[in-house]
């Protein structure tokens, strides 16, 4: 792809002002292009504006002048790219919004990692019902906003309708520590990312309860294959969940206290109440709401996932943490690979 068609995309616009959403306007502003950011609050965009920093979600960290922060969807009608980073449940609603102003045909990145809970749809199916004239990418991978708003050496994968045109958008918005892998596994990409936050709460809730790091690690491979065998039954490759936005991502969020997954799997362990964690964030936690869509289409297709299903009976509220590692425990032994 040449250099003259990656500079077809010069105003990126950012949907969503959270901590991902402000590393990604930093990171793709720091390699050259224009951006714009949208905040749901217009005091909070003002602030962002004023200070040329998030206090509320990415304190410390000074944003890059060619970031412009609005309130006002409007500011999107010029963009040549905009990345969807509105939590998953919210997507709909808000691209509902920005359907009206965005032009037709550009890139659609999606960014948020769930699955409807309304629907069982994925995003890329929630953005072809609402805003049917944008082209639906999605961009997922091992990835935090700390340290991908700070430049430090991130990979990602962006999946288009193909793979050329992801490799145009990955040049435009991509650079050295900013890398950006293509792929046309659009439902591959989002899989990865949305069922591994739900396998992350159950290594939180492992760790914990002090169960060891070989306990975490039996998790994260026991986990792996129920993430391989809903997307296996689903239709995505299996080289796209060996990739960074499979294993990859899985290997991070289930590992780090950074991830909002692991940590609020971390404090269930600990015997804090999920009402509890959640009223003490500012952040959304996607793998609460995408448990029980993960269980349900599971369920619906013959899919084994006993970790999945541990972690949707603790967030809903019908078992905690002890009964479901005793049941966990209680399974039968039997061959590894089946």
């Amino acid at each position: 792809m040449s250099e003259s068609m990656s500079k077809e995309i010069k105003l990126v616009g950012v949907i969503g002002a959270g901590s991902w959403g402000t590393a990604l306007a930093s990171t793709i502003a720091s390699g050259g292009r224009d951006v714009v950011l949208w905040a749901r609050s217009p005091e909070h965009a003002a602030e962002i504006a004023r200070l040329r920093e998030n206090k509320r979600y990415l304190p410390g960290v000074k944003l890059p002048e060619n970031i412009n922060v609005v309130s006002d969807i409007e500011a999107f009608a010029p963009c040549d790219a905009v990345l969807m980073v509105s939590p998953a449940q919210a997507q709909r609603t808000v691209m509902e919004q920005f359907a009206k102003v965005l032009r037709k045909g550009i890139p659609a990145l999606i960014c948020s990692k769930g699955i409807e809970q309304s629907s069982n749809l994925f995003m890329s199916d929630v953005l072809a019902q609402v805003a049917p004239d944008l082209e639906a990418f999605v961009l997922s991978g091992p990835s935090f906003a700390a340290d991908v708003v700070r430049g430090l050496p991130t990979a990602v994968t962006l999946a288009g309708p193909t793979i050329d045109e992801a490799k145009r958008v990955a040049e435009a918005i991509g650079h050295a520590n900013f890398r950006i892998y293509a792929s046309d596994d659009i439902l591959g990409v989002q899989i990865g990312g949305a069922v591994k936050n739900v396998l992350a709460i159950a290594c939180g809730i492992s760790d914990g309860k002090n169960l060891g790091e070989s306990c975490r690690a039996a998790l994260i491979t026991r986990a792996f294959s129920e993430l391989t065998r809903l997307g296996r039954v689903l239709g995505a490759r299996p080289e796209t969940l060996v990739g960074l936005s499979g294993f990859g991502d899985l290997s991070l969020t289930c590992s780090s206290p950074k991830s909002r997954n692991y940590s609020l799997g971390f404090r269930l362990g600990q015997g804090e109440t999920l009402q509890d964690i959640l009223g003490s964030r500012n952040a959304v936690s996607e793998g609460v709401f995408t448990a029980g869509v993960v269980v349900e289409i599971a369920r619906k297709n013959n899919i084994e996932m006993p970790i999945c299903e541990a972690v949707h009976a603790i967030v809903d509220g019908k078992s905690d943490p002890d009964t479901e590692l005793a049941r966990l425990l209680a399974r039968p032994m039997r061959a590894e690979i089946e």
